[in-house]
């Protein structure tokens, strides 16, 4: 079993750190700038991770749901590739097809983005409003693997939720649970 690590809480109002990546879908440069005014989600998650794998369907459809209402997403991996094969960058794009992930999943080859973050663990998000401040920070749901409860998205969508009804975000933010990132030595 991985290592399971528990994300700090950024705090909430953070500006979103600045990013320039390559999405391993498309090839085309991703950044904040791009999607100014817009509510954007960073998901930082990774191919080989129980966690993802285990929420990876209920992200999809996070995904097309955010899609539907004008918040673009974006996955981000920051694993070391040489520790951890199963994500290297070109095995990214394959996964998130076979996953149904419409969202560009951009690999963070010096780990400065997830350091920026203060990303600890996949899969772990970051939700930021339209002026790109920090709104939610936290787990998807309270499913993990082999719980036997399945994963919804819950948590996240009712942040999200909230955000798009102009309200304030959740009052309680659980810290992500998951695999622990995988840092270069």
């Amino acid at each position: 079993m991985p290592v399971v690590q528990s994300s700090s809480l950024l705090a909430l109002g953070a500006t979103i750190p600045p990013f320039e990546l390559a999405d391993t879908v498309t090839g085309r440069l991703v950044s904040p700038t791009q999607f100014d005014l817009q509510p954007l989600l960073i998901a930082f998650i990774s191919n080989h991770c129980p966690y993802v794998t285990h929420i990876q369907s209920a992200l999809a459809q996070l995904g097309r749901f955010c899609s539907e209402n004008a918040v673009a997403v974006v996955g981000i991996s920051a694993n070391d590739p040489l520790s951890y094969p199963a994500d290297a960058p070109s095995k990214m794009g394959p996964h998130a097809r076979s996953a149904g992930w419409t969202f560009p999943y951009c690999f963070d080859a010096t780990q400065r983005v997830a350091q920026a973050f203060h990303a600890a663990c996949t899969p772990e998000f970051f939700l930021f409003d339209k002026r790109h401040q920090l709104f939610y920070h936290g787990q998807l749901d309270s499913s993990r693997p082999g719980s036997g409860v399945a994963a919804t998205g819950a948590d996240l969508r009712g942040a999200i939720t909230l955000l798009l009804a102009g309200q304030p975000g959740p009052e309680v933010q659980i810290p992500a649970m998951g695999c622990s990132i995988k840092w270069h030595d």
